[in-house]
């Protein structure tokens, strides 16, 4: 299977349909905060992640392509990318998430990956 931005990897142990709201979600470099709201839709997949007092209660939006693994025993999602990665990141948009192609291949694009959801290599 291809990899892509806004789908979850195979390997991860991501099962459709369960519920990630309230996991610990672990970077690369330690805790960055907790899920607030997720979507496995097939190619429209992200973590909506609230990374509470540690930036300042920001909120950021991570394509499912950076979930390395989950873990249901510990509530936990491990993604691919550092904290000062994820802190940098572009700003999340509630009203625009979803609706603005261009939002979501800006976020993309910052998380390494070309304007059709394809790994930069």
């Amino acid at each position: 299977m291809t990899e892509h931005a806004w789908s979850y990897h195979p390997a991860s142990g991501h099962l459709t349909g369960a519920d990630l709201t309230g996991y610990k979600v672990e970077a690369t470099d330690g805790g960055i905060g907790k899920v607030a709201k997720h979507s496995d839709e097939v190619d429209d997949s992200y973590l909506v992640v609230d990374t509470g007092v540690w930036i300042f209660g920001k909120e950021v939006l991570l394509p499912a392509g950076t979930v390395t693994r989950v873990d249901p025993a510990q509530r936990t999602v491990h993604v691919s990318r550092t904290k000062d990665e994820i802190k940098r990141s572009p700003e999340f948009h509630r009203e625009r998430h979803l609706a603005d192609a261009d939002y979501r291949q800006q976020v993309g694009t910052y998380y390494g990956y070309s304007p059709l959801g394809r790994p930069l290599i």
